[in-house]
């Protein structure tokens, strides 16, 4: 039966996590797999999580099924932190899905239902595991130009220009805050331009948004899926509730469609279940429930809410001493983007063979691409892993 199969070409970044463990260097620093740590190299279980699982604990009769669309008010909490006050509820479908993935996952299904001719059109670079989603959906897939490396910011007449090579109906994935990898995100009247776009070409956005208020704060981070939400016809989201809950093990998710109409909500949405059904049959519980429990009630999502503040604020300040650093190391304002970048990851401009030297001497692991997890620092490691990056540069 297997004889035919071939092996599979290693993922990039999960592969990191066993050649990290086996390495017995005392000082090596894991700055590859994407999760929060905190100044001990920890990925703490936020306070607000524990009095939830501790209330959960307390109050939960029951080990039924949820049903493939999962917790409906755990949908809509997610829905009014994403969408806001004024979100176009009537036209709007949910689904509680394994983690952010997931969420993409089942979306691509329902484009495959909805418009198997659509091309997917990702971002260069783009997270790693988007090509594959949606190929796997059996979508064709297209990229347009996003990132320039020399000046590490977006390029966006660029990313615009290549926009206009999409047919109307393709569908644009878009990393709504926080880019992955890259870091750099558009300002706000750059989404003002792209929604532009999106409206003239007739596109139909998805936007990724796994990594809300991890840049500027929850509403901030939010701007273009409400910029969108009021201004176009239709939208798919995926959400994902594991980086701001901290709750990665739980794999916790929401997709959202926006349809024109109510009724064509509805019918995507008995779709977009039916997804579901096929590819996991039910989302796990857990974690949607710790999230409902912490955002519907107000002293717990305040608790919440000042425990990401100082998680954002933590990636800040790491950002602005790598800034600094690096510049007394390398005697240029070559890193100066770091302070302009947001969220947890940014690409410092390292070559596959000095990423290479870097876990080879000195015990520093990273994406072959040069990604860095910054929020995997510990402040005591900034001066060595500076000095180690300019070191293997040097020509």
């Amino acid at each position: 039966m297997f004889e035919l199969l071939q092996p599979s070409p290693p993922d990039k970044i999960l592969s990191l996590i066993d050649l990290f463990r086996g390495d017995p260097r005392p000082h090596k620093i894991d700055l590859g797999v994407g999760v929060y740590r905190d100044s001990a190299g920890r990925t703490p279980v936020m306070r607000a999580v524990r009095e939830a699982e501790r209330r959960l604990y307390e109050t939960e009769d029951t080990k039924a099924y949820l049903g493939p669309g999962g917790d409906p008010a755990y949908c809509g909490s997610i829905a009014k932190l994403v969408l806001g006050d004024d979100a176009p509820v009537d036209r709007l479908a949910s689904a509680q899905t394994p983690g952010g993935a997931g969420a993409l996952r089942i979306l691509a299904a329902l484009i495959a239902r909805a418009r198997p001719q659509a091309s997917v059109w990702l971002p260069d670079p783009t997270w790693v595991n988007h090509h594959a989603i949606f190929s796997d959906a059996g979508l064709a897939t297209r990229v347009y130009p996003y990132f320039d490396p020399v000046g590490s910011c977006v390029q966006l007449e660029a990313m615009l220009a290549g926009l206009h090579d999409a047919a109307p109906g393709d569908v644009v994935l878009l990393h709504g805050c926080c880019h992955n990898p890259t870091g750099a995100s558009l300002a706000e009247d750059d989404w003002e331009r792209v929604c532009e776009l999106v409206l003239a070409r007739g596109l139909v956005p998805f936007v990724d948004l796994a990594y809300q208020g991890f840049g500027d704060g929850l509403d901030e981070d939010a701007h273009a899926v409400r910029l969108f939400a009021r201004r176009l016809p239709e939208m798919l989201v995926a959400v994902s509730s594991c980086k701001n809950f901290s709750i990665y093990r739980e794999r916790t998710g929401c997709a959202f469609v926006l349809a024109d109409t109510a009724a064509r909500a509805g019918i995507a949405r008995g779709q977009l279940l039916t997804c579901a059904r096929i590819a996991y049959s039910m989302p796990p519980d857990h974690g949607g429930s710790l999230v409902r429990i912490i955002l519907q009630d107000p002293a717990l999502s305040a608790q919440w809410r000042e425990e990401l503040g100082t998680m954002r604020d933590r990636i800040v300040a790491l950002r602005s001493e790598l800034a600094r650093v690096f510049a007394e190391h390398s005697n240029s304002n070559r890193y100066d983007f770091l302070r302009r970048h947001r969220g947890m990851f940014s690409l410092i401009g390292t070559t596959a063979a000095q990423v290479e030297r870097l876990r080879r001497e000195h015990a520093i692991y990273m994406v072959d691409d040069g990604r860095v997890n910054i929020a995997g620092l510990q402040e005591g490691q900034v001066e060595s892993f500076v000095s180690a990056v300019v070191a293997v540069s040097r020509v």
